[in-house]
Order: structure tokens, then C-alpha cells, then sequence
């Protein structure tokens, strides 16, 4: 039986938020992802054409400050333009201007994404 990698499987995950899968689970599985590669996540996110996607696992990512996420080229990774509304109620990401529930929020902002 084929199986996704873990790279590939939270991205899969990312997609389904917020209808079929929560934030919360989400962010319970991004706790236990510290072995990714960062080479494939590099080409799994330049070749997703869904920005959510992109975006949601670059704030899930910086939240949790694995040791692969500073070995993430994202020179080719298209991230789109604009602001993207996703949850309601939720507050707006100042890097990456998506809409997040404040528990995912940094407490401290870096210089771009």
C-alpha cells in the first residue's frame, strides 16, 4: 500500500485546514515532525500550487522552530500576493498575512518570511 512521506503528509494535512482538519490537530502533529528534509520539503512547497497551504506550513513551521526549518530555501517558493482570510475571528499573520487563531501568532516578529 502506497504511503505519503511525513513532508508530504502534512502538507496534505495543511491543505484540509480549516474544513476537515483543525488548527489544533495540526499544530499536535507539527510537534512531532523534528526529521524532516529540508531539501524535499524545498521541492514539495515550490511545486504546491496551493498558497494556504504554503503559508499555514510556514507558520506552523517558524511556531516550532525545528532545527530543518532554517534549511528551507524559500528563494523558489512562491508564497502569492495579498492577504488571505481563512478562519473567522481569526487575527492576520504579519509575515505571512494569513488569518490564524491568535494561539499561532509569534510573540516575536523576524524580518520577512
Amino acid at each position: 500500500m502506497p504511503m505519503s512521506s511525513p513532508e508530504r503528509a502534512i502538507l496534505e494535512m495543511l491543505d484540509e485546514v480549516p474544513k476537515d482538519e483543525s488548527f489544533h490537530k495540526v499544530d499536535v502533529a507539527f510537534e512531532s515532525l523534528a526529521n524532516l528534509r529540508p531539501r524535499l520539503l524545498t521541492t514539495l512547497l515550490s511545486l504546491c500550487r496551493s498558497v494556504k497551504t504554503k503559508r499555514l506550513f510556514f507558520v506552523f513551521a517558524d511556531k516550532h522552530n525545528h532545527a530543518w526549518r532554517r534549511y528551507i530555501d524559500m528563494s523558489s517558493i512562491d508564497l502569492g500576493k495579498g492577504d488571505r482570510a481563512l478562519t473567522p475571528g481569526g487575527r492576520l499573520h504579519p509575515i505571512y498575512r494569513i488569518t490564524v487563531p491568535a494561539n499561532l501568532m509569534p510573540t516575536e516578529i523576524r524580518n520577512g518570511p
